[in-house]
Protein backbone atom coordinates (compact mmCIF):
# COMPACT_ATOMS: atom_id res chain seq x y z
CA UNK A 1 0.00 0.00 0.00
CA UNK A 2 1.38 3.17 -0.86
CA UNK A 3 2.52 5.88 1.72
CA UNK A 4 -0.09 8.15 3.31
CA UNK A 5 0.13 11.70 2.00
CA UNK A 6 -0.64 13.93 4.97
CA UNK A 7 -2.66 17.27 4.49
CA UNK A 8 -0.39 19.22 6.11
CA UNK A 9 3.63 18.63 7.49
CA UNK A 10 5.73 21.05 9.38
CA UNK A 11 9.16 21.10 8.14
CA UNK A 12 11.81 21.70 11.40
CA UNK A 13 15.66 20.87 10.32
CA UNK A 14 18.40 20.04 12.22
CA UNK A 15 19.22 24.15 11.44
CA UNK A 16 15.76 24.80 13.54
CA UNK A 17 17.46 22.32 16.65
CA UNK A 18 20.97 23.97 16.53
CA UNK A 19 19.16 27.29 16.87
CA UNK A 20 17.16 26.03 19.59
CA UNK A 21 20.62 24.62 21.66
CA UNK A 22 22.30 27.53 21.04
CA UNK A 23 19.89 30.08 23.02
CA UNK A 24 19.32 26.87 26.06
CA UNK A 25 23.50 27.42 26.04
CA UNK A 26 22.94 30.97 26.88
CA UNK A 27 20.40 30.35 29.61
CA UNK A 28 18.76 32.71 28.28
CA UNK A 29 15.24 31.49 27.25
CA UNK A 30 12.86 34.06 28.24
CA UNK A 31 11.96 37.17 25.66
CA UNK A 32 15.25 38.23 25.07
CA UNK A 33 17.56 39.90 22.09
CA UNK A 34 16.06 37.21 19.69
CA UNK A 35 12.69 37.82 20.08
CA UNK A 36 14.04 41.69 19.03
CA UNK A 37 16.14 40.14 16.09
CA UNK A 38 12.91 38.22 14.93
CA UNK A 39 10.73 40.87 15.09
CA UNK A 40 13.12 43.48 13.35
CA UNK A 41 13.71 40.54 10.69
CA UNK A 42 9.80 40.18 10.44
CA UNK A 43 9.20 43.48 9.84
CA UNK A 44 11.82 44.03 7.02
CA UNK A 45 10.74 40.62 5.82
CA UNK A 46 7.16 41.02 5.20
CA UNK A 47 5.64 44.15 6.20
CA UNK A 48 7.67 47.18 4.89
CA UNK A 49 9.78 47.45 8.09
CA UNK A 50 6.19 48.79 10.15
CA UNK A 51 6.62 48.04 13.96
CA UNK A 52 6.16 44.26 14.89
CA UNK A 53 5.62 42.68 18.39
CA UNK A 54 6.28 39.50 18.72
CA UNK A 55 3.33 37.14 21.65
CA UNK A 56 3.05 33.71 21.99
CA UNK A 57 -0.09 33.22 19.85
CA UNK A 58 -1.85 34.02 17.32
CA UNK A 59 -4.67 34.64 19.10
CA UNK A 60 -3.35 36.78 21.60
CA UNK A 61 -1.65 38.81 18.51
CA UNK A 62 -5.55 39.36 17.51
CA UNK A 63 -6.51 40.13 21.58
CA UNK A 64 -3.89 42.48 21.73
CA UNK A 65 -3.83 43.86 18.85
CA UNK A 66 -7.88 44.79 19.29
CA UNK A 67 -7.23 46.08 22.80
CA UNK A 68 -3.84 48.10 21.67
CA UNK A 69 -6.14 49.91 18.84
CA UNK A 70 -8.82 50.68 21.49
CA UNK A 71 -11.48 48.11 21.00
CA UNK A 72 -13.63 47.21 23.49
CA UNK A 73 -17.01 47.09 25.52
CA UNK A 74 -19.54 48.57 23.61
CA UNK A 75 -17.69 48.57 20.00
CA UNK A 76 -18.97 46.19 17.15
CA UNK A 77 -16.38 44.98 14.97
CA UNK A 78 -17.43 43.45 11.36
CA UNK A 79 -15.47 39.49 10.90
CA UNK A 80 -16.21 36.47 8.47
CA UNK A 81 -17.70 33.68 9.78
CA UNK A 82 -15.84 31.48 7.71
CA UNK A 83 -12.47 30.83 9.59
CA UNK A 84 -11.20 29.71 12.86
CA UNK A 85 -13.03 30.84 15.75
CA UNK A 86 -9.96 32.79 17.33
CA UNK A 87 -11.25 35.97 14.51
CA UNK A 88 -14.84 35.93 16.43
CA UNK A 89 -12.94 35.10 19.85
CA UNK A 90 -10.28 37.61 19.95
CA UNK A 91 -13.46 40.13 19.80
CA UNK A 92 -15.75 38.83 22.01
CA UNK A 93 -12.17 38.69 24.55
CA UNK A 94 -12.04 42.46 24.66
CA UNK A 95 -16.09 43.15 25.66
CA UNK A 96 -16.51 44.02 21.84
CA UNK A 97 -19.19 42.52 19.84
CA UNK A 98 -17.70 40.92 16.95
CA UNK A 99 -20.76 41.11 14.08
CA UNK A 100 -20.39 38.37 11.41
CA UNK A 101 -20.51 38.85 7.61
CA UNK A 102 -20.72 36.78 4.42
CA UNK A 103 -18.21 35.94 2.31
CA UNK A 104 -17.68 35.83 -1.65
CA UNK A 105 -18.02 32.68 -3.36
CA UNK A 106 -14.73 32.67 -5.09
CA UNK A 107 -12.06 33.96 -2.68
CA UNK A 108 -14.10 33.30 0.47
CA UNK A 109 -13.18 36.16 2.71
CA UNK A 110 -15.19 38.73 3.12
CA UNK A 111 -17.88 40.30 0.98
CA UNK A 112 -17.47 44.44 0.85
CA UNK A 113 -21.32 44.28 0.21
CA UNK A 114 -22.13 42.24 2.92
CA UNK A 115 -19.85 44.63 5.48
CA UNK A 116 -21.42 47.29 4.59
CA UNK A 117 -24.76 46.43 5.17
CA UNK A 118 -23.95 45.49 8.33
CA UNK A 119 -22.57 48.70 10.04
CA UNK A 120 -23.92 50.56 12.32
CA UNK A 121 -23.14 53.65 14.35
CA UNK A 122 -21.40 51.12 17.10
CA UNK A 123 -19.07 49.42 14.38
CA UNK A 124 -15.66 50.35 15.28
CA UNK A 125 -13.46 48.15 12.93
CA UNK A 126 -13.55 45.82 10.16
CA UNK A 127 -11.28 42.72 10.31
CA UNK A 128 -11.38 40.51 7.57
CA UNK A 129 -9.29 37.24 7.44
CA UNK A 130 -6.91 36.45 4.32
CA UNK A 131 -8.22 32.98 3.96
CA UNK A 132 -6.16 30.46 3.02
CA UNK A 133 -3.48 32.64 1.90
CA UNK A 134 -5.55 34.60 -0.67
CA UNK A 135 -5.99 38.22 0.00
CA UNK A 136 -9.27 40.08 0.97
CA UNK A 137 -10.95 42.53 -1.16
CA UNK A 138 -8.53 45.26 0.76
CA UNK A 139 -8.97 48.10 -1.65
CA UNK A 140 -12.95 47.63 -1.39
CA UNK A 141 -12.97 47.38 2.37
CA UNK A 142 -9.97 50.15 3.15
CA UNK A 143 -12.71 52.64 1.25
CA UNK A 144 -14.99 51.14 2.99
CA UNK A 145 -13.18 51.87 6.65
CA UNK A 146 -12.51 55.68 5.42
CA UNK A 147 -16.19 56.29 4.24
CA UNK A 148 -17.73 55.23 7.11
CA UNK A 149 -14.84 56.30 10.12
CA UNK A 150 -13.73 52.94 11.17
CA UNK A 151 -10.65 51.01 11.48
CA UNK A 152 -9.60 48.19 9.41
CA UNK A 153 -7.73 45.30 11.23
CA UNK A 154 -5.84 42.41 9.06
CA UNK A 155 -6.54 38.73 10.13
CA UNK A 156 -3.40 37.40 8.45
CA UNK A 157 -2.61 34.08 10.19
CA UNK A 158 -2.14 32.17 7.38
CA UNK A 159 -1.14 34.43 4.56
CA UNK A 160 2.70 35.00 4.94
CA UNK A 161 4.02 36.90 2.41
CA UNK A 162 0.94 37.67 0.21
CA UNK A 163 0.20 40.62 -1.20
CA UNK A 164 -2.32 42.77 -3.30
CA UNK A 165 -1.66 44.82 -6.38
CA UNK A 166 2.41 44.21 -5.01
CA UNK A 167 1.12 45.55 -1.57
CA UNK A 168 1.66 43.39 1.11
CA UNK A 169 -0.91 42.53 3.42
CA UNK A 170 -0.22 43.25 6.72
CA UNK A 171 0.49 46.67 5.53
CA UNK A 172 -3.21 48.11 5.42
CA UNK A 173 -4.97 48.02 8.75
CA UNK A 174 -4.20 49.41 11.91
CA UNK A 175 -2.50 46.21 12.38
CA UNK A 176 -2.34 42.83 11.30
CA UNK A 177 -1.71 39.61 13.00
CA UNK A 178 0.52 36.84 11.43
CA UNK A 179 0.39 33.22 13.05
CA UNK A 180 3.33 30.98 14.08
CA UNK A 181 1.30 27.75 14.52
CA UNK A 182 3.33 24.83 13.36
CA UNK A 183 1.22 24.52 10.68
CA UNK A 184 1.28 27.87 8.86
CA UNK A 185 3.59 28.56 6.31
CA UNK A 186 6.55 28.83 8.59
CA UNK A 187 6.70 28.45 12.53
CA UNK A 188 7.93 29.74 15.51
CA UNK A 189 6.68 26.30 17.01
CA UNK A 190 4.01 28.13 18.53
CA UNK A 191 3.69 32.34 18.27
CA UNK A 192 2.41 35.27 16.51
CA UNK A 193 3.56 38.75 15.73
CA UNK A 194 1.12 41.86 15.34
CA UNK A 195 2.43 44.08 12.75
CA UNK A 196 1.39 47.76 13.60
CA UNK A 197 0.64 50.78 11.74
CA UNK A 198 2.29 53.36 13.96
CA UNK A 199 4.57 53.31 17.33
CA UNK A 200 1.35 53.97 19.37
CA UNK A 201 -0.20 50.96 18.75
CA UNK A 202 3.12 48.80 18.52
CA UNK A 203 3.69 50.46 22.38
CA UNK A 204 0.38 49.54 23.71
CA UNK A 205 0.76 46.14 22.21
CA UNK A 206 4.13 45.56 24.13
CA UNK A 207 2.58 47.00 27.48
CA UNK A 208 -0.05 44.57 26.78
CA UNK A 209 1.85 41.20 26.33
CA UNK A 210 4.83 41.78 29.08
CA UNK A 211 1.79 42.94 32.48
CA UNK A 212 1.50 46.43 31.12
CA UNK A 213 5.28 47.46 31.84
CA UNK A 214 8.20 48.30 29.77
CA UNK A 215 10.89 48.96 32.60
CA UNK A 216 10.48 46.15 35.16
CA UNK A 217 8.15 46.74 37.96
CA UNK A 218 6.74 50.03 36.36
CA UNK A 219 3.33 48.46 35.57
CA UNK A 220 1.24 51.39 33.47
CA UNK A 221 -1.74 49.14 32.85
CA UNK A 222 -3.28 45.50 33.58
CA UNK A 223 -1.72 43.71 31.30
CA UNK A 224 -1.44 40.03 30.25
CA UNK A 225 1.78 37.45 29.98
CA UNK A 226 1.56 36.97 26.40
CA UNK A 227 5.17 37.04 25.71
CA UNK A 228 7.51 34.75 23.04
CA UNK A 229 10.30 32.87 24.32
CA UNK A 230 13.89 33.39 22.69
CA UNK A 231 13.86 29.88 22.54
CA UNK A 232 10.74 30.08 19.92
CA UNK A 233 12.35 33.08 18.20
CA UNK A 234 14.83 31.45 17.44
CA UNK A 235 13.09 28.65 15.79
CA UNK A 236 11.04 31.43 13.69
CA UNK A 237 14.30 33.11 12.78
CA UNK A 238 15.62 30.40 10.74
CA UNK A 239 12.11 29.51 9.23
CA UNK A 240 12.08 33.32 7.99
CA UNK A 241 15.08 32.21 5.82
CA UNK A 242 13.34 29.45 4.06
CA UNK A 243 9.50 30.50 3.85
CA UNK A 244 9.84 32.36 0.69
CA UNK A 245 10.98 29.48 -1.14
CA UNK A 246 8.60 27.20 0.71
CA UNK A 247 6.47 29.56 -0.88
CA UNK A 248 7.47 29.75 -4.34
CA UNK A 249 7.24 25.75 -3.83
CA UNK A 250 3.43 26.03 -2.76
CA UNK A 251 2.64 28.20 -5.79
CA UNK A 252 4.14 25.48 -7.91
CA UNK A 253 2.77 22.81 -6.35
CA UNK A 254 -0.78 24.65 -6.90
CA UNK A 255 0.03 25.69 -10.32
CA UNK A 256 0.49 21.65 -10.86
CA UNK A 257 -3.25 21.11 -9.50
CA UNK A 258 -4.81 23.94 -11.23
CA UNK A 259 -3.66 22.46 -14.42
CA UNK A 260 -4.16 18.95 -13.99
CA UNK A 261 -7.90 18.42 -11.76
CA UNK A 262 -10.43 18.39 -14.20
CA UNK A 263 -13.77 17.14 -12.03
CA UNK A 264 -13.55 20.14 -9.26
CA UNK A 265 -13.55 23.70 -8.72
CA UNK A 266 -9.81 24.53 -7.74
CA UNK A 267 -9.36 27.81 -6.19
CA UNK A 268 -9.60 30.96 -8.20
CA UNK A 269 -7.30 33.91 -7.74
CA UNK A 270 -8.39 37.82 -7.90
CA UNK A 271 -6.76 40.14 -10.34
CA UNK A 272 -3.77 41.59 -8.76
CA UNK A 273 -3.77 39.16 -5.81
CA UNK A 274 -0.58 36.93 -4.79
CA UNK A 275 -2.08 33.74 -3.24
CA UNK A 276 0.77 32.09 -1.07
CA UNK A 277 -1.53 28.62 -0.68
CA UNK A 278 -1.66 28.29 3.06
CA UNK A 279 -4.35 25.91 1.72
CA UNK A 280 -6.08 24.77 -1.57
CA UNK A 281 -9.10 24.55 -1.32
CA UNK A 282 -11.37 23.16 -3.54
CA UNK A 283 -15.31 23.06 -3.86
CA UNK A 284 -16.94 19.38 -3.71
CA UNK A 285 -20.78 20.11 -4.04
CA UNK A 286 -22.48 16.60 -4.07
CA UNK A 287 -21.32 14.25 -0.57
CA UNK A 288 -18.02 16.31 0.69
CA UNK A 289 -17.70 13.91 3.47
CA UNK A 290 -17.84 11.08 0.98
CA UNK A 291 -15.14 12.07 -1.29
CA UNK A 292 -12.78 13.28 2.19
CA UNK A 293 -13.76 9.71 3.26
CA UNK A 294 -12.75 8.03 0.21
CA UNK A 295 -9.74 9.96 -0.46
CA UNK A 296 -8.17 8.51 2.56
CA UNK A 297 -9.21 4.89 2.75
CA UNK A 298 -8.76 4.20 -0.70
CA UNK A 299 -6.21 6.33 -2.00
CA UNK A 300 -4.29 7.18 1.28
CA UNK A 301 -4.18 11.07 0.75
CA UNK A 302 -4.99 13.04 3.47
CA UNK A 303 -7.34 16.38 3.21
CA UNK A 304 -8.89 18.94 5.50
CA UNK A 305 -12.49 20.88 6.18
CA UNK A 306 -11.84 24.27 7.41
CA UNK A 307 -14.18 25.17 8.83
CA UNK A 308 -17.56 22.93 8.65
CA UNK A 309 -18.98 25.02 11.00
CA UNK A 310 -19.16 28.75 10.81
CA UNK A 311 -18.76 30.27 13.85
CA UNK A 312 -22.08 32.20 13.99
CA UNK A 313 -23.55 28.55 14.20
CA UNK A 314 -20.81 27.62 17.28
CA UNK A 315 -22.40 27.51 20.60
CA UNK A 316 -20.09 29.78 21.87
CA UNK A 317 -20.49 32.91 19.31
CA UNK A 318 -24.14 32.05 18.12
CA UNK A 319 -25.79 34.34 20.88
CA UNK A 320 -23.63 37.18 19.22
CA UNK A 321 -25.77 36.00 16.00
CA UNK A 322 -29.10 35.53 16.41
CA UNK A 323 -31.69 34.72 13.77
CA UNK A 324 -28.53 35.59 11.34
CA UNK A 325 -28.25 34.14 7.63
CA UNK A 326 -25.44 33.92 6.08
CA UNK A 327 -26.02 32.33 3.12
CA UNK A 328 -22.61 31.71 1.65
CA UNK A 329 -20.73 30.48 4.21
CA UNK A 330 -23.10 27.98 4.85
CA UNK A 331 -22.89 26.79 1.31
CA UNK A 332 -18.78 26.85 1.43
CA UNK A 333 -19.22 24.91 4.89
CA UNK A 334 -20.89 22.05 3.20
CA UNK A 335 -18.60 22.02 0.02
CA UNK A 336 -15.11 22.96 1.07
CA UNK A 337 -12.29 20.51 0.97
CA UNK A 338 -8.37 21.16 1.44
CA UNK A 339 -6.13 19.37 -0.36
CA UNK A 340 -1.96 18.99 0.23
CA UNK A 341 -0.17 21.82 -1.18
CA UNK A 342 2.82 21.54 1.61
CA UNK A 343 6.17 22.34 -0.17
CA UNK A 344 7.90 18.69 0.88
CA UNK A 345 5.31 17.18 -1.90
CA UNK A 346 6.71 14.99 -4.30
CA UNK A 347 6.10 14.91 -7.78
CA UNK A 348 4.60 11.49 -7.33
CA UNK A 349 2.73 12.65 -4.39
CA UNK A 350 1.29 15.69 -6.54
CA UNK A 351 0.70 13.14 -9.01
CA UNK A 352 -0.92 10.88 -6.79
CA UNK A 353 -3.50 13.47 -5.18
CA UNK A 354 -4.48 14.19 -8.96
CA UNK A 355 -5.19 10.52 -9.37
CA UNK A 356 -7.23 10.07 -6.63
CA UNK A 357 -9.84 12.85 -7.01
CA UNK A 358 -9.64 11.87 -10.63
CA UNK A 359 -10.88 8.43 -9.26
CA UNK A 360 -12.92 9.01 -6.70
CA UNK A 361 -15.19 11.92 -8.34
CA UNK A 362 -15.55 9.58 -11.58
CA UNK A 363 -16.88 7.07 -8.73
CA UNK A 364 -19.24 9.85 -7.21
CA UNK A 365 -17.42 9.44 -3.85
Amino acid sequence: MADFIPPARPIIGDEERAAVDRVLRTGMVAQGPEVAAFEAEFADHFVQGRPVVAVNSGTAGLHLGLLAAGIGPGDEVIVPSFTFAATGNSVALTGATPVFADIEPDTFTLDPGAVEAAITPRTRGIMPVHLYGHPARMTELDALADEHGVMLFEDAAQAHGASLHGRPVGTFGAFAMFSLYPTKNMTSGEGGMIAAADEDIARQARLLRNQGMERQYENELIGFNARMTDIHAAIGRVQLTKVDAWTQQRRSNAAFLDENLRSVVVPPVAEGALHVYHQYTIRVSDDRDGFVRALKEEHQVGSGVYYPIPNHRLPSLAPYAQGLELPETERAAREVVSLPIHPSLSQEELERIVAAVAAVTRAGA
